[in-house]
């Protein structure tokens, strides 16, 4: 599969508002699906609130994001999502994680503003840079960019404890806040540059950094535990930039695999 065709596939990342834009460019089927899911979710919120009423669109937002991943296997090696990813994708509900205003969306295989210039990401991007982390019951992992804290919860749903650092404040606040109320125990947020990770809580089993850099940020590689997975975007902002894993072997040797382009804005911060 060319570039253009994975383009086709999972969309436009381009530099601009949020963390993470998307310019969608969507076959004809593509589009009857999201006209589709619109109109349930516009039905949805006509009824009474019993706490399921956007199960059926979250199960269609999972047969995107499945089908997306199976689309992009030459590029990524994952012909399907691991079962506890798509577990933890299927429960999670993401328009808790949106403003209300947008809840009618939030099952659209879309990045959503969040506010603050940002985005809550793709859910189809948001599994597979779950699923590329190996993530496990037990595991340590660090997250790099709250947001509003939809890919903490994921990760949540999978590790024994995440932490979660976002740079700007009343975001990581809000995140915190919210990720307390919907009883993600698990889950430790706080302020500051996620370039200089979390020490005090590391080695950590996988990380995950959710704007672009230009390199693999060494604190965060020395937080990495021998045998764990590193997920991040690297590349300039308004050039080329690939969604890179990287991972540190049990000797400590670093390894690195291209996995598909990608446009997140730049990772941020005093370094």
């Amino acid at each position: 599969m060319g570039f253009q065709e994975a383009v086709e596939v999972i969309g436009i990342y381009s530099p601009g508002q949020g963390r993470e834009i998307y310019a969608t460019i969507y076959w004809e089927k593509n589009l009857k699906r999201h006209f589709a899911l619109g109109a349930l979710l516009t039905f949805a919120l006509t009824l009474p609130s019993h706490g399921d009423e956007f199960n059926a669109a979250r199960s269609m937002m999972m047969e995107e994001v499945l089908a997306d991943t199976a689309a992009t296997s030459s590029y990524s090696g994952r012909t399907a999502l691991d079962p506890r990813v798509a577990a933890a994708m299927s429960k999670v509900e993401r328009h808790r994680f949106v403003p209300g205003a947008l809840a009618a969306s939030a099952y659209l295989n879309r990045p959503l503003p969040i506010g603050y210039g940002q985005t809550i990401s793709q859910p189809f991007i948001v599994a597979l840079m779950t699923d590329l982390m190996h993530v496990k019951a037990g595991d340590r992992v660090l997250e790099i960019g709250t947001g509003s804290g939809y890919q903490a919860a994921i990760l949540a749903e999978i590790a024994n404890s995440v932490y979660s650092i976002e740079i700007i404040e009343p975001l990581g606040k809000q995140a915190g806040e919210r990720l307390e109320s919907l009883g993600y125990r698990n889950v430790k947020t706080r302020v500051g540059d996620g370039y200089y990770g979390w020490p005090e809580a590391s080695p950590f089993d996988a990380i995950i950094v959710t704007a672009a850099a230009s390199h693999v940020p060494p604190p965060l590689l020395k937080q990495l535990k021998p045998g764990g997975r590193m997920v991040i975007p690297l590349g300039a902002q308004f050039m080329t930039q690939y969604l890179m894993l990287v991972e540190k072997q049990p000797d400590g040797s670093v390894t690195t695999r291209q996995i598909l382009p990608v446009r997140f804005v730049p990772l941020t911060g005093g370094h």
